[in-house]
């Protein structure tokens, strides 16, 4: 497909964070001064995790604070009109914003203002997912599930698990999620971009019905055949999982191994801004890189909706709507 037809393509995106994904506007609005391009996102040649991980300390001050949390909210569901996205899932970490003047109740609320304005004004239906961090302690995690959980339904529609996988295994979250599944709330799980298969194996044990990026299940014939049985979503963020150098190289990365043995494969913008990306950037991307064809695009987007963490009547909707010819 050419440029113009992708971008006009009614499209579905499940993995895209936050405080990755602001404008350049919002950005200098906030801020109050100019931002230049390498201030907000790598190049092509970004050498690790880490370096990406440096973009990231400038929108986070941007959303200290109900009004910029709001904003945010709003702005990236508006970058997502630009290119026909019909539903998105926006993650977050709550804890992250939360501080003397603001509690983690009021910054989900917050963000779901903005979010619910952006729907209203583009007519992109959203779910927000809330992101429990690695590094922040059980007691810290299990206190924002317990806030998110009164949203859920509201706005709210699933949990996450983000942050340093390699440094923070899978196996030291599984009480965590315990407590999650007890509360009554869904979760996608990021696992397996680090290069560890078994954080993936340990993220389905717990109950996680997608997987971020899964990358370390490459070459995994029986787990491939696990996760497909069960019908686990698996969100892949091929441009961002390059540039963080989670493969060495384009022909290391498994999209084409996915989609071929039949996992629910869904294609993610992960960082829209850090990245420099777009959803219809990432198509292309894959459909030039990896042969995935014209009538694997709508494949791609019916898994989207399959594993989207919304409702039977929004997905009936988003069906309908995604209807590619």
């Amino acid at each position: 497909m050419t440029q113009e037809e992708l971008i006009k393509l009614p499209k579905a995106e499940l993995h895209c964070h936050l405080d990755g994904s602001l404008s350049k506007k919002f950005l200098e609005k906030r801020l109050g001064r100019q931002v230049d391009a390498s201030e907000l996102g790598v190049s092509d040649d970004c050498t690790s995790l880490a370096e990406y991980l440096e973009k990231f300390e400038l929108p986070g001050r941007c959303i200290q604070d109900a009004e910029g949390l709001e904003e945010a909210g709003y702005d990236v569901l508006k970058g997502m009109h630009h290119e026909n996205i019909i539903y998105a899932e926006i993650r977050f970490a709550p804890l992250f914003s939360e501080n003397d003047n603001i509690k983690c109740a009021e910054v989900i609320e917050a963000v779901l203002r903005g979010l619910d304005r952006g729907k209203k004004d583009f007519g992109i239906d959203y779910g927000l997912i809330v992101c429990a961090m690695r590094h922040h302690n059980e007691e810290q995690n299990r206190r924002m599930m317990h806030v998110a959980r009164e949203y859920l339904g509201a706005g709210v529609c699933a949990a996450d698990l983000a942050g340093a996988e390699a440094a923070y295994p899978m196996s030291g979250f599984m009480e965590l999620f315990k407590y999650t599944k007890q509360l009554g709330m869904p979760f996608t799980i990021h696992a397996g971009e680090c290069g560890d298969a078994k954080n993936i194996t340990e993220a389905v044990e717990a109950g996680a019905a997608r997987i971020g990026h899964g990358i370390a299940m490459r070459e995994h014939a029986g787990m491939i055949k696990e996760l497909r049985d069960k019908g686990i979503g698996i969100e892949m963020c091929p441009i961002s999982n390059l540039q963080t150098r989670a493969v060495e190289s384009t022909a290391d990365y498994p999209i084409r191994e996915f989609v071929d043995s039949g996992l629910k494969v869904t294609v993610n913008t992960d960082n829209r801004t850090v990245s420099n990306t777009t959803l219809t950037k990432e198509l292309d991307f894959i459909q030039k890189t990896y042969g995935i064809n014209d009538d694997e695009l709508p494949l791609l987007m019916r898994n989207a909706v399959d594993v989207a963490f919304a409702d039977d009547s929004v997905k009936d909707s988003l069906y309908r709507k995604l209807k590619w010819r």
